[in-house]
């Protein structure tokens, strides 16, 4: 019971400190509040002061820019009048230059108006008469070149009777000439032919054995064929021999030009060369693809001969020069009378300014 009567007066003092505790705390933020209400108070009064200032400096400006304002309105004012006043005295100017530039434009008008109505008349005066002139040529010449048509027509129309009538006599004449000619000619004809057939009884027997002979002279010219290219074959090696003596070290080592074609021209070119050709020239000239490296060097030698031919020709041309410069040098130097009745560019005067 003890126990019990503490855990219920312990419960209460707990209820009532809990309830002093929140009074407490009721009455301390009231306190505070007030002394924060103060504080407030005080910067309010701080806030409105600072302010009152500023609104009383923000006045100031907008009074003295409201006057600057005016005295600027009252100066553009002024400009404006200024300007519109000189824009008034240039419009007045212009309209006195334009009016002065209307009156001289309209007497050029006038001036250039009267010219051309003079010029007018008188290109229209000079245009009458030279197509009346003109006129009276053109009928002359239509008058003229009918008169000779005319005469032309009749001169062809006689020549031509007397063309016909000269030819259709001489056609009669020639047929008549021709027609015994041509009896002539076929009993010559028919008297030769039978004497051909006498004259060639013998000379047919004679090539008949002429014939034969003609075949024994064909076997012994192939064979004499053979031993002249056998001949020639070693005529050629002789001719190579002496050529091969001749060229030079780099010709030994690079004989050949090397080849300007272009990869896909050397395939192109070696596709060629592998087709069947099926023209007769060309299967012959593909018989003789043995030769082309002989016909390279060949070309390569007729092209150096070339070119020799031409340095000789070039040399030759600057000698000949050459001596005409030693002549002339020679006749300044020997000057004569000759030299000084002739043309000479050493012995011209110069006049220097």
């Amino acid at each position: 019971m003890l126990t019990r009567f503490l855990k219920d007066k312990l419960a209460e003092e707990e209820r009532s400190s809990a309830l002093n505790l929140r009074k407490f705390r009721t009455q301390w933020r009231a306190v505070l509040r007030e002394a924060k209400a103060e504080e407030l108070r005080q910067d309010v009064e701080i806030l409105s002061q600072t302010f009152a200032r500023a609104m009383d400096c923000k006045d100031g400006v907008i009074e003295s820019l409201a006057a600057d304002l005016e005295q600027a309105e009252e100066q553009h004012g002024r400009a404006l009048h200024s300007h519109l006043h000189n824009i008034d005295r240039l419009l007045q100017l212009q309209r006195c230059r334009l009016s002065c530039l209307e009156q001289g434009y309209g007497a050029q008008l006038e001036a250039l108006m009267a010219e051309f109505e003079a010029e007018r008349r008188s290109i229209l005066e000079q245009h009458e008469r030279e197509s009346c002139c003109l006129r009276d040529v053109a009928l002359a010449a239509q008058q003229n070149h009918a008169k000779k048509d005319r005469e032309a027509t009749l001169r062809f129309q006689s020549a031509r009777d007397d063309i016909r009538n000269k030819s259709l006599q001489e056609k009669q004449h020639s047929r008549l000439q021709l027609d015994g000619r041509a009896e002539r000619l076929w009993e010559r004809f028919q008297s030769a032919m039978q004497s051909y057939a006498e004259a060639t009884e013998h000379q047919k027997m004679a090539y008949e054995a002429l014939k034969e002979k003609d075949k024994k002279s064909s076997r012994e010219i192939e064979t004499q064929a053979k031993k002249l290219r056998k001949l020639q074959a070693q005529r050629i090696l002789r001719l190579a021999e002496m050529c091969r003596r001749l060229e030079t070290e780099e010709e030994k080592v690079l004989p050949f030009y090397a080849s300007s074609l272009a990869e896909g021209e050397q395939r192109d070119a070696r596709r060629v060369l592998e087709e069947t050709p099926a023209e007769p020239l060309a299967q012959a000239a593909r018989d003789y693809v043995g030769l082309e490296r002989f016909w390279q060097r060949f070309s390569k030698a007729k092209l150096e001969e070339r070119a020799l031919e031409r340095e000789r020709a070039a040399l030759s041309r600057q000698n000949r020069h050459l001596r005409e410069l030693l002549r002339h040098c020679l006749a300044v130097i020997s000057v004569g009378p000759r030299v000084l009745a002739e043309p000479n560019p050493h012995l011209a005067v110069t006049h220097k300014s």
